[in-house]
């Protein structure tokens, strides 16, 4: 009977391990995501900016759809980690690589421009997605 549980304890234990590190690394990819946009996401947000609600809400989906897919394909935590690294790195790639056509995104999403925000959230998700798919091969 003991045995039975030994094995919930380890898969528990696993559980939280890769749960607090994928949370961990979201934290951080809002701090650095925050930090490298040129508009105050947070903030416009609390001031009801539908622009910025969407932008940064499509922006954490883009990340959060790789990390699940890197918890689910890695066995370590470190590996979890490590390509979790990489998918905060492309997230905010896609930022930068989406100012070219747009250099006034930010200032644009500052305004409250709701179309800007919709296209950043939803290129966002879109980079998250191949992102993912790629880290499945």
């Amino acid at each position: 009977m003991y045995a039975q549980f030994e094995g919930f304890w380890l898969n528990l234990s696993e559980f939280l391990l890769f749960f607090v590190a994928a949370a961990v690394l979201t934290l951080i990819f809002v701090v650095v995501y925050t930090r490298v946009t040129r508009h105050n996401e947070l903030t416009l947000i609390k001031q009801n900016s539908t622009a910025a609600a969407l932008a940064f809400s499509g922006s954490l989906v883009g990340f959060a759809l790789p990390l699940a897919s890197t918890m689910i394909n890695s066995v370590t935590v470190v590996e979890m980690v490590l390509w979790g690294s990489i998918a905060l790195v492309v997230q905010v790639l896609v930022y930068l690589i989406l100012r070219l056509p747009m250099p006034r995104l930010s200032a644009r999403i500052d305004e409250g421009e709701v179309a800007a925000g919709i296209w950043l959230g939803t290129c966002s998700i879109v980079g998250g997605i191949l992102n993912a798919a790629a880290m499945t091969t």
